[in-house]
């Protein structure tokens, strides 16, 4: 089992930038943060996969948000640029334990919070 931490939420304003952080306890062959907004189902927004160094993002957040990571402390970082009231949501990170699995550890969340 790996346990995932998440850091770094918060309340900003539009325009405004944060950097989240998500710590595993161990090895994992991808990482990825999702988002929940009140009332909205749980969406996609980047992805990272440590041997190909392959990085996917959702169509909204691509040119504004940046994943990237140490695999050597297995974390990953997701830069948020340029926020928008729409980005508010629960963050959270989770991971594929190994190639062909689906993403089995979830970290608890981070809430953010983006102002107009």
């Amino acid at each position: 089992q790996v346990r995932l931490v998440e850091s770094g939420g918060g309340l900003v304003q539009a325009g405004d930038s944060l950097r989240l952080a998500c710590a595993a306890s161990g090895r994992t062959f991808s990482m990825a943060w999702f988002r929940q907004a009140p009332g909205k189902e749980r969406e996609f927004v980047a992805s990272i996969t440590w041997s190909e160094g392959r990085t996917d993002y959702a169509d909204s957040v691509k040119g504004r948000f940046t994943i990237s990571g140490d695999k050597a402390r297995n974390t990953v970082y997701l830069q948020m640029n340029s926020l928008k009231p729409e980005d508010t949501a629960v963050y959270f990170c989770t991971a594929r334990p190994w190639a062909g699995t689906s993403y089995a550890y979830w970290g608890q969340g981070t809430q953010v919070t983006v102002s107009s």
